[in-house]
């Protein structure tokens, strides 16, 4: 039987995440849940299971540390807010999302010069509903057009769920297109996600992570 190392250490702030072996890919992964995000500067992977959800892979191309979040627009707010310059709930929200995930690899010797990003999820699982993964995404490209920053890679929308691992040592994605029967099980867990995003006071000082 093969020895599995020792798991690579944690930068502070994310011992909360779960992380094991993965076979698959020889190596550990830490799995983050809507609203949650991942920093490492170790050779480890990040995973996640998104249906209208967003998430943002960036790393420092040149020191490799990098990280992954998963998050999703309030559904009853105006994303075009951010284009105006306005502070929705859904604006604030998306900035957390991703000035936390940028802020934090900045945090641990990354620069902004040398971030690389892709972006995965936005499909539209939800029956009944706006396109809540078309107003993440539309965000998500806007936000980083506005930053300066471009997306290298995108894998977003249509109509089935991904579950993407991203490894920020190399910038490596996988990207699995999960068939429609697991819809209903994301879809449950997004609907649930939105309803903690839209009962959430919005302050200055909010914490969402």
């Amino acid at each position: 039987m093969a020895v599995i190392p020792r798991p690579p250490p944690i930068l502070p702030g994310f011992e909360h995440v779960r992380k094991s072996w993965n076979n698959t890919y020889a190596t550990y992964a830490a799995r983050i849940l809507p609203g949650e995000y991942y920093v490492t500067k170790s050779d480890e992977g990040i995973y996640t299971t998104l249906g209208s959800c967003i998430s943002a892979c960036i790393r420092d191309k040149v020191c490799c540390v990098g990280g992954m979040n998963h998050f999703m627009l309030p559904a009853s707010s105006d994303a075009d807010s951010w284009k105006s310059g306005g502070l929705s709930a859904a604006t604030r929200y998306g900035n957390f999302a991703m000035e936390h995930l940028i802020n934090a690899i900045l945090k641990n010797g990354g620069r902004r010069e040398n971030l690389e990003v892709k972006l995965f999820g936005g499909g539209r699982i939800l029956q009944n509903m706006t396109d809540v993964g078309l107003r993440n995404i539309t965000f998500a490209r806007d936000y980083l057009k506005t930053e300066g920053i471009a997306a290298s890679v995108e894998d977003v929308g249509d109509i089935f769920p991904r579950m993407v691992v991203y490894f920020p040592a190399t910038g490596r994605v996988r990207v699995k297109r999960l068939r429609s029967l697991h819809n209903n099980t994301i879809a449950e867990e997004e609907i649930r996600y939105l309803k903690a995003v839209e009962e959430e006071p919005v302050s200055g000082d909010i914490e969402l992570f």
